[in-house]
This record gives C-alpha cells, structure tokens and sequence, in this order.
C-alpha cells in the first residue's frame, strides 16, 4: 500500500455501490478467501459510516466499540482527580488487595484430582511412640499435589497374540482384556471434544493438529461426527432443560452477532437470482437464563430469531395458569417476548454506561451518577453475603437505596428542568434513556427478587462470543444446533457446580436411562440417578 504525505481522499460510495463492486468482484474469480475479506472490510466499513454519522460519537466510543473497554470501574472512566472538586469521594482502602489469580491453590482445591491413599512404611494407628512412651493416634493426612501433562485424547493400541496353524490355517488370537470394549471411542471422547470446543472454544482443526504432534491422531471430521451423534442422544435431556426453565421465576435474556455461514450463501443465491433479499438477514445467538427454585439454567439458541423471539419460545412451554416471571434485559424492544406477559427490569449496568460514554465530556457529572450508583451495588452485594430473602432484600434497597435513587432522580431532572444540560448533547441523551426507563431501571424497590442487571446473561453470552472469536461462524444451521446444546448442557453444569465432562460423559452412557426419565438427570441430581437402589432393611 502506498504511502501518502497527507490525509486520503474522502471516498463517496454508499452501500449499493459497494455491493455492486462485490459482485463484479465475484464474477472475475476472485479466490473465496479473499472475497470473504474484502466482503468482511465492507461491511466494516458500513459499520463505522453509521457510528461516525452519529453527531454524539467520540473517538473513545468508537476505540471501545472496536477494541473493547477494560473496566467500566469509575476511577477509571473519570479518573481520581476529574470531578468539579478536585477529590474523590470513593472510600479508600487501607492496604492493597492481592491481584485474583495470585497464590497458591490448596489440595483441597483438586477437585478432580485422582486421591491416592499412602499408608506409613512402618508405623499405624495405635502403635507406640518410636520417641517416647505416648501411643500414636490419626491426624489430617500430609498432602502431596503431583501435577502431570498429557494429550487431551490418550490411546491405547492392545496388541493381541495371533497364532495360526501350519496345517488348516485355523488363526486363534487373544482376547481383548477384560473390560475393554470393541468400540474405538469411548464416550469420554465425545465429552472432551464437547468441553474443548464449546466449552473452551478450541476449534477442531486445531484440536486435530494438537493430537497428530501428540501421536494420537484425531481428525476433524471424526470430532464432529462424535460430536454430532452425541448431541442427537443427548436432545431428550436438553428438551428437558427448556421444559424446566420455563417454569422459572426470573429470566435473563441477551443475543450477539453469529455468522451461519449457510445462510450467507443463500442470501448471496437470491442476490444472484435478482431476488429479493429475506426480510430478516441477520443471525444472532441469544442467551437465556431461566432462576427455578433456587437453581440456574441456561440455554443457547442461535439462527435469525432474536433474543425475545426465543424467550417467547421457551416460555410457551410454561405451565398454564403460572404467574408472570420477573425479565431482565436491556432497554431494546427486540428483547421482550411479544405478546407473553412479563415484569420487566431493564438492566442498570447498561443505564449506567450511558453515561460512562460521556465521561470524557462530562466528568464532573458523570462521577455523581457513578458514585450514586455504587452505593446501589455495595447495597446489593451485602444482600447477597448475609443470604437475605428475596422479601428481605425488597425492604433493605427500599431502606437503604431508596433514599440514593430517589436523591439521583431528582438531581436528573433539575439539569434538564433548569436547563444546565443540553437535551441533544450526550449527556442530555443519557438522562433522557435513564429517565425513559426509570420504572424498570428501578424495579427492585418496587419487586421481590427483581436483579440489578444483566450481568449474568452477559457472562453466559461471553461463551458465544468466545467461539465466535476464535471460529469465526458456525458452517450450517445443523452445527450451530449441535454448540447450542452442547454450550447449554455445560453452562448449566457448571453454575450448578457438576463436574461438566463427567455429566457429559454419564449421559452417554446411560442413554437408555436418559432418554425414558430425563427429568432424573439433570445437572443437580444425575449422580442420584447412577447410585445403585437402596435395597429395603
């Protein structure tokens, strides 16, 4: 690319013409690589043409939007010396916390970690002091933590004694020793594939490499299958999570951007045809989070329906006659779930980064709105150390951060009302979104139960987001149905604290059992399922 002594020409091209260009690029027999590139820049290129025209865009809004926020923590927005005062009213701490991550991890710790009980050489309970005449008596064991690294797939080759006679050819060869099966794979195979690809957002072809410099080759085509067939037993236990959190309480709901990439190319078919493009051509995975009866379940679905389209699905399966569930989503319309009733919160993270938007303009302000805001949080999360009930914790927000709403509210609307901000500058557009939603912003003053934010869904949505970073796209409808259970079932392990391989693994191998009582393996419970009957006394 040549370099320019000044800044480039303004381009003056709208989309049609850039379309048109891809497709005369396209019929030349550009490679599909570099026509997905081109395509990608494109589209890139529409992205920040509309963020640029917004007249309330700053570059710190655009450097986020493309490389991400660290931390929305308020020093750091405002910094700890930019508010009207000069000083920070935030409380400061006496000695520095140590970094997360830092320190030794106890034995206790290893969780999965094989146990191996090693007996004294010489001494046991009971037997005299070898130093004095005191009798020795157990203690808590001394532990030993041993690490080692091994391939994630580790094989086996059993070669089995083959002998042949000399005179009517007759082959008589070894059995296979006890326990081990004629199957290549195992089921635990299909769980570490499921963990590594869902779970982890390894892609398989880099799976596949991995194992060939390891000496145990696992193609990518082989992964799939083994994942695929699993999926297909596993369907009847993922019904049933849907089933289950249908019946929940409270909801959490979000999407995020997906590339299918079959619908890409049927899309560039109809274009092709000189048809007209379908009215929906965006694909999205949304996270749905359902709270039943003090447990969390969490589901994925990914295609073309948005994130309320799908919550409406799930809650079609709800019991007739139930109540109305608490939902927490953001402030987009996309998000509810049409014509079913629920109470809806709207999430006061995103309320709050409004303003963090418009820090660098207003800092002042933006601190009040912050500082104000963390007493709401420090409330929250001393309702959650002393484990209050959700009507105990209604009556301490309404005691306590009652007063801090209230005070902020008010504050909001003399700005506006006396005319100390301008409605269309950014930070008038912020008070004016708050100000809008303040009911569902505030719906935990008014509703038992009801959260702060969307904070969960947005942790469970980072799973997709991981996968769309590392695999960029799902390649049919099928493949994004196959991540979508298998996300589903592992997320849900996991906040039910079950060892998610081991689930995984379990309910391939009992099959049979799954699919005639799934409701008895679910996350919570499944071990019950494996222990043998209690026979009667």
């Amino acid at each position: 690319m040549k370099a320019t002594a000044g800044p480039p020409p303004p381009i003056e091209a709208n989309m049609d013409e850039v379309r048109s260009i891809l497709e005369h690029a396209k019929q030349l027999g550009l490679p599909d690589k570099e026509y997905e590139l081109l395509e990608a820049i494109a589209e890139s290129y529409a992205f920040l043409l509309s963020e640029i025209g917004d007249k309330d865009a700053t570059i710190r809004r655009l450097r986020q939007m493309i490389f991400g926020a660290k931390t929305e923590k308020t020093n750091h927005v405002v910094g700890k010396d930019r508010c009207a005062t000069g000083e920070s009213t935030a409380p400061q701490t006496q000695a520095k916390d140590k970094p997360k991550g830092h320190g030794r991890l106890k034995a206790e710790d290893y969780v999965g970690a094989e146990k191996v009980k090693v007996p004294h050489e010489s001494l046991h309970h009971g037997d005299p002091c070898p130093h004095c005449r005191g009798k020795l008596y157990g203690k808590e064991p001394r532990r030993l933590v041993r690490i080692r690294g091994s391939a994630p797939f580790v094989g086996t080759v059993y070669e089995q004694e083959s002998l042949r006679c000399n005179l009517c050819g007759e082959v008589f060869t070894a059995k296979a020793p006890e326990g081990v099966s004629e199957e290549k794979f195992d089921e635990t195979v299909a769980s570490m594939v499921a963990m590594l690809r869902y779970g982890s957002g390894l892609p398989m072809h880099r799976i596949e490499k991995l194992q060939q410099v390891l000496g145990v080759p696992l193609p990518a085509s082989v992964q799939w299958e083994l994942a695929s067939n699993a999926a297909g037993n596993l369907c009847c236990v993922f019904e049933e999570h849907i089933r289950q959190a249908a019946q929940g309480e409270i909801f959490y709901n979000d999407d995020t951007p997906m590339k299918i990439l079959e619908f890409l190319v049927e899309q560039r078919k109809r274009r092709e045809r000189g048809e007209e493009p379908e009215e929906r051509t965006g694909t999205f995975t949304s996270g749905v989070v359902s709270e039943v009866s003090g447990r969390q379940i969490v589901l994925y679905f990914t295609g073309r329906r948005h994130a309320g389209e799908n919550l409406a699905e799930v809650l079609a399966r709800r019991a007739a006659g139930s109540d109305a569930p608490i939902q927490m989503c953001d402030g987009l319309d996309r998000n509810l779930p049409g014509e079913l009733k629920t109470i809806v919160s709207n999430c006061l993270v995103h309320g709050r980064r409004q303003f963090v938007d418009v820090a660098e303009n207003f800092p002042a302000e933006v601190r009040h709105v912050l500082e104000e805001l963390a007493v709401v949080y420090r409330n929250d999360a001393r309702a959650r150390t002393e484990a209050m009930s959700p009507e105990g914790r209604l009556v301490f927000h309404q005691e306590q951060s009652g007063p801090v709403i209230n005070r902020l509210k008010a504050w909001l609307d003399a700005l506006v009302a006396d005319k100390k901000v301008e409605p269309n500058s950014g930070l008038g557009k912020a008070i004016a979104y708050v100000q809008k939603r303040w009911e569902r912003l505030t719906l935990f003053l008014n509703t038992a139960g009801a959260p702060l934010d969307n904070n969960l869904c947005e942790r469970m949505l980072k799973k997709a987001i991981l996968h769309r970073k590392n695999s960029l796209f799902y390649k049919t409808q099928n493949g994004a149905r196959v991540g979508d259970l298998f996300m589903s079932l592992i997320a849900t392990a996991k906040l039910a604290k079950a060892d998610p391989f081991d689930y995984l693994t379990q309910l391939q191998r009992h099959a049979k059992q799954v699919a005639a009582k799934p409701s008895e393996w679910m996350p919570w419970n499944y071990r019950e399922a494996l222990a043998p009957p209690q026979r009667p006394p």
